[in-house]
């Protein structure tokens, strides 16, 4: 069978030749699947995991059905976070701009001033987190009158956070009829039951099956260390890649791990939700350039980072649950290619591991390291034990001491 081409999805020749000019001619199954029918005015439910080529799924063919004459806002893509606002409109300016459409990000912690400039110059696609977007409501800046598709990205990541009053408030003001896409990394409980008030007879797309899927293109490493040596582990870990995430569980340790880490020589900073606005949009992009080598964040702050070539996710502490593992470890081996994840176990939080392992199908051993040793020098070479045996107790008994 010949492999589809944008060419062949209905989108306009600007678009596919802005596409061809750089070197991007061939569709990921979800946006193969989803932009035909949005193109065609049917309501999208997809499912698909960061790194799938989502944001062109819904972006490109919101670009194409806006009307360029009308100076007025006519999509609104909402988002959970700062970053990914910002991510997502910066990957379709450019064919934005190529079919002489608007984009404006809106989110909090900057000035409202040049956003509310954006709109007043008619603006047609504006790419928002929910908040900012109805503070600009209230004051008069954001119109809503010529809306006619609204998209929720990352609507899981919407319902974690607690934003779902906000989005139905937003949602409930785009007028009828209007369409709409709605795309998240899962489809049950509050985003299903969203999903079935809110979308018109859509049309389901599933790239990811089930969970166990987001782990395939990874490799896992369980190391069992020394409170003490973590931040050497680390160093050591991430000098085989260019780009290191490490996770953390507060914002205090985010800040003592990135600093620990810079005093071992490491290029290392952090990102989570206190920094100012203007710093954490620096950090990432020094992040994403390459110019920093290990990027210590919060997970609230770290849903908003998406880049391709992440080498190596670090789990400075075990995550909270399989849920949060793989969102966690889901930052790298993106877009079909391998990464790495690495979790860092202590003494005290090995049969809390195990359980996780459990929980997500894994049957490696957790294997005791120190930052002397040189399987840390290039952990995907190395191939980890595999468990004779998950014995594990039960859920709410403790064995003897």
């Amino acid at each position: 069978m010949d492999e589809v081409e944008f060419s062949s999805l209905g989108l306009d020749d600007s678009i596919v030749a802005s596409l061809a000019s750089r070197g991007i001619t061939h569709p990921f199954p979800i946006q193969a699947a989803a932009i035909p029918d949005a193109l065609a005015g049917k309501d999208i439910c997809g499912k698909a995991k960061t790194g799938s080529g989502k944001t062109f799924a819904f972006g490109l063919p919101s670009i194409q059905l806006v009307d360029a004459s009308l100076k007025a806002v006519q999509v609104i893509v909402l988002v959970p976070t700062r970053e990914l606002c910002s991510q997502v409109a910066g990957e379709l300016e450019f064919f934005a701009g190529e079919m002489g459409v608007g984009i404006v990000q809106v989110y909090g912690g900057v000035s409202m001033g040049a956003q509310i400039n954006a709109l007043e110059a008619g603006a047609q696609i504006v790419v928002a987190t929910p908040g900012r977007l109805i503070d600009l409501s209230d004051r008069g800046a954001m119109k809503y009158e010529h809306v006619k598709l609204f998209v929720l990205d990352e609507a899981d990541q919407m319902v974690d956070m607690g934003f779902m009053p906000q989005v139905e408030y937003v949602w409930r003001q785009v007028p009828e009829p209007h369409q709409s896409f709605l795309f998240s990394a899962t489809l049950d409980g509050v985003v299903d039951r969203l999903a079935k008030r809110r979308l018109n007879d859509p049309m389901f797309y599933s790239v990811v099956d089930d969970e166990e899927t987001m782990v395939d293109t990874m490799d896992h490493r369980f190391l069992l260390v020394h409170f003490r040596d973590k931040t050497k582990v680390v160093k050591r870990v991430s000098a085989s890649v260019d780009r290191t995430l490490v996770f953390t569980h507060t914002k205090r340790q985010c800040d003592r791990v990135a600093e620990a880490l810079s005093d071992e020589g490491v290029n290392a900073a952090a990102i989570h939700g206190d920094l100012p606005q203007v710093k954490r949009e620096r950090v990432l992009e020094q992040f994403s350039r390459g110019k920093l080598d290990v990027l210590v964040a919060t997970n609230v702050a770290a849903r908003g980072i998406h880049i391709d070539d992440i080498g190596i996710v670090v789990h400075y502490d075990p995550p909270q649950d399989g849920k949060e593992f793989l969102h966690r470890s889901g930052r790298t081996a993106r877009a079909g290619s391998k990464g790495l994840v690495v979790t860092l176990v202590e003494w005290d939080q090995q049969l809390k591991v195990l359980n996780l392992m459990k929980e997500a199908g894994f049957d490696h051993e957790i294997v005791q390291m120190f930052s002397n040793d040189e399987r840390l020098d290039d952990l995907h070479a190395w191939e980890p034990p595999r468990q004779k045996k998950l014995d594990l107790p039960p859920k709410g008994r403790r064995g003897r001491r």
